[in-house]
């Protein structure tokens, strides 16, 4: 299981939205789980979000990519926040 740091661009970012766009991204060994706002100052908040991922079938890292590109009109980085195996 990952937990990603999503950051968004500034306070008025639509985190909803980002959350769709995030969750809309689809992989074979790829399940989104549960998912949280965190305040990180300035009014922004970021969105902390678990996935479970198959090794054999998806890169962390070239998922933290995906969305950075396939979002990136709400996406300013994305962070491995936590990286445990089951």
């Amino acid at each position: 299981m990952v937990v990603y740091d999503i950051k968004p661009w500034d306070d008025e970012t639509d985190m909803k939205a980002m959350e769709q766009c995030v969750r809309a991204i689809e992989q074979d060994g790829l399940l989104w789980g549960t998912s949280k706002l965190v305040a990180i100052g300035y009014g922004i908040k970021k969105l902390q979000i678990s996935a479970v991922v198959e090794d054999d079938k998806v890169s962390t890292d070239e998922l933290a990519e995906r969305i950075t590109e396939e979002v990136s009109d709400h996406v300013q980085s994305v962070d491995i926040n936590n990286f445990s195996k089951i």
